[in-house]
């Protein structure tokens, strides 16, 4: 089944409700306006509500199945628990009047939904940088328990083919743990997709072919993904071509019940990630899709800002099927 045909299948009648705090941007409003009317959704649009109003009237966009909140008119009452909530997280980092300034920026107000229960995510960043919404979601929402750290994967999609490549967007550098953590969150990634998990650690060594600290890293992240999920189908390290390719695999780790046959593919540190992914996608024809924030309590995504209509529409529906696990 097509990806994203599977995934409406999972998320149609789970009632799950998204918060798109750019609500008066075109892209946003078109893209939210079509979930809620394909019932896949239900869409809460933040957002002055002239400004919403006029982008609707310029761009055709039906606004009767959303839900609209104007962040400058939100009941007192309303308001006041959303403050308390705010300082009562922050736990003393932030004043009440500081946090009352933070709930003046919509992905602010959006998270604060999403943590009280009032949206099950959010999808923001067609206007804001990444930092604007993962911050307010790292302070909030923080990421999951015996979790350090979010990370950024990649569902890389041609034909029939389907990978998880990660972390391609946030850690710039990862320690053995963080290398084994991002492993164990791919791994989860990867079913949300309908890919049965085998993760391979990637380096430019197989099974000790060459030595090194960078080697010895990925060994260790390795050795603490086995501890932390021993169910899990991970094995490192595995030079790419070893973890991809049968006849390679034979050649260079015999022994290995991933390498040949890998489909989640976790990069030592972002760099290589991030040329990793962009080699496929550009050279290999696949479709990138994310990034998808992986790691955090409840499921917040970043868009770029460069993004289109259906992008979001897309996005949408990933973090809705987030919001099922």
């Amino acid at each position: 089944m097509e990806l994203f045909d599977s995934l409406k299948q999972k998320i149609n009648g789970q009632n799950k409700t998204i918060v798109f705090p750019e609500g008066a941007d075109v892209r946003v409003l078109g893209a939210a306006s079509r979930l809620a009317a394909d019932g896949l959704i239900h869409a809460v649009v933040l957002g002055k509500q002239s400004d919403i109003q006029n982008t609707a009237t310029n761009n055709a966009i039906d606004l009767e199945p959303l839900t609209i909140l104007d962040p400058t008119a939100i009941p007192a009452d309303q308001h006041q628990a959303m403050l308390d909530a705010l300082v009562e997280r922050r736990k003393g980092k932030n004043t009440p009047e500081q946090a009352a300034k933070m709930l003046e920026d919509p992905n602010y107000i959006g998270t604060m939904m999403v943590y009280m229960g009032q949206a099950d995510g959010m999808v923001s960043g067609a206007i804001h940088a990444t930092g604007d919404t993962v911050r307010p979601a790292l302070q909030i929402i923080k990421t999951k328990p015996g979790v350090r750290r979010i990370s950024g994967a990649f569902i890389m999609q041609k034909g029939a083919e389907r990978y998880v490549f990660a972390d391609c967007a946030i850690n710039i550098e990862l320690d053995a743990a963080g290398m084994a953590e991002v492993a164990v969150e791919s791994a989860h990634t990867a079913k949300v997709f309908d890919i049965d998990p085998k993760v391979a650690l990637l380096s430019f060594s197989t099974k000790g072919s060459a030595k090194g600290d960078m080697v010895t890293k990925v060994q260790e992240a390795t050795k603490i993904a086995h501890e932390t999920a021993p169910d899990l189908a991970v094995d490192g390290e595995l030079q790419f071509d070893a973890s991809f390719v049968p006849s390679v695999a034979a050649q260079k780790a015999p022994d290995s019940t991933v390498a040949g046959h890998a489909n989640v593919f976790v990069f030592p540190e972002l760099q290589s990630g991030n040329i990793g992914y962009k080699i496929a996608q550009r050279f290999g024809g696949f479709e990138a899709i994310g990034p998808i924030l992986q790691g955090l309590n409840k499921p917040v995504s970043d868009l770029s800002r460069g993004c289109n209509e259906e992008d979001v529409y897309k996005v949408a529906i990933i973090t809705a099927a987030q919001s099922l696990d």
